[in-house]
């Protein structure tokens, strides 16, 4: 059919709010939203994080509290990142299957406080090793597939055990979905979900995020290049993604997030499965940089920034902005 002006006019339907709304093609809603938070030791303990301005590292006690005021908004995941104690990071990670851990700790006291909250995960390493990598590595400092595999095996079901409701391997080992899959369901966790982070990019946006954790300090200006995928490649990504699916993932991850949202379309549009962005800690504090400086209108550019990964196929997102998007959308 060919559309010709003036039986065409575009802007007919952009003139009033009501029309906007009415032929809008996406939606963001607080159920489109995950919460990544950091975790500590202690009790009635708040850490800022400096290059993530707004955003805190809480003990379990609070984390809990602040749980709740998500659920108020309607927001229905966090994402748990736990701050390992320097004294328990090791050559071997062993802190990352401990029963008693942190993560083991806190999903525990969010699932008995909340139990219809969802709680993921994050299965990998560099939490826990002592050079800050995702995985055990030789004298040459390669990190191991296989070796690794076996420590994030332990550590998923220590999570499964603690009650987490997602498990969310982010370490870009080769054949860790299908071992993880295999497990859980040896061991009894049928219906123990699987997000797998199936096209991670060595990228560097992720500097804030490893302050947050208290890894930037171990990796001392390493790289995950070895590991994580080439910013450069699209085919591979699509190649990752097929495997886990195979393996048994049941909801996919890009990462980062908007710089990598042709990723994000690509996977809808060839796998149609359930897909999910990170917009990660680099990309927070650019928007929290810009906003400080009065460069950028705060509550306009997150929702511009979030309803972008919705238009490119994404059914939820993982952001910083969670709260800050869900109670602008609450004033509708």
């Amino acid at each position: 059919m060919i559309e010709t002006y003036p039986n065409t006019r575009m802007r007919r339907l952009r003139k009033q709010d009501f029309t906007r709304k009415l032929v809008a093609e996406n939606q963001l809603t607080a159920s489109d939203l995950i919460y990544p938070m950091f975790v500590l030791e202690g009790t009635n303990q708040r850490e800022s994080v400096p290059s993530m301005p707004g955003v805190e590292r809480l003990s379990i006690d609070l984390l809990v509290k602040e749980a709740h005021e998500l659920v108020e908004l309607g927001i229905p995941a966090i994402a748990l990142f736990p701050v390992t104690p320097m004294q328990a990071k090791s050559l071997c990670a062993s802190e990352a299957f401990n029963p008693q851990g942190l993560a083991q700790k806190a999903v525990r006291a969010i699932k008995q406080a909340i139990p219809d909250i969802a709680v993921i995960t994050d299965v990998a390493l560099d939490p826990f090793t002592s050079h800050g990598q995702d995985g055990l590595i030789d004298e040459q400092g390669y990190v191991l597939n296989d070796e690794t595999i076996e420590v994030l095996v332990k550590q998923a079901l220590s999570h499964a055990e603690a009650g987490a409701d997602i498990v969310a391997p982010s370490d870009m080992m080769d054949g860790r979905v299908g071992a993880l899959r295999q497990a859980l369901e040896s061991n009894g966790f049928i219906n123990t979900c699987i997000m797998a982070y199936s096209a991670k990019y060595a990228s560097s946006y992720y500097g804030p995020f490893r302050d947050a954790v208290g890894s930037a300090g171990n990796i001392k200006g390493g790289n995950k290049k070895n590991y994580q995928m080439d910013p450069a490649n699209s085919d591979e990504a699509m190649r990752e993604i097929a495997l886990d699916l195979q393996e048994g993932a049941d909801m996919v991850m890009v990462k980062p997030g908007m710089p990598y949202l042709d990723i994000v379309r690509r996977c809808k549009d060839e796998f149609k499965v359930p897909t999910f962005a990170y917009q990660v800690s680099g990309e927070y504090a650019m928007h929290k940089a810009a906003f400080a400086n009065g460069w950028l209108n705060e509550d306009e550019v997150i929702l511009e920034s979030l309803i972008a990964f919705k238009r490119a196929g994404a059914d939820g997102i993982l952001t910083y902005f969670a709260k800050d998007a869900a109670q602008l959308l609450s004033k509708g």
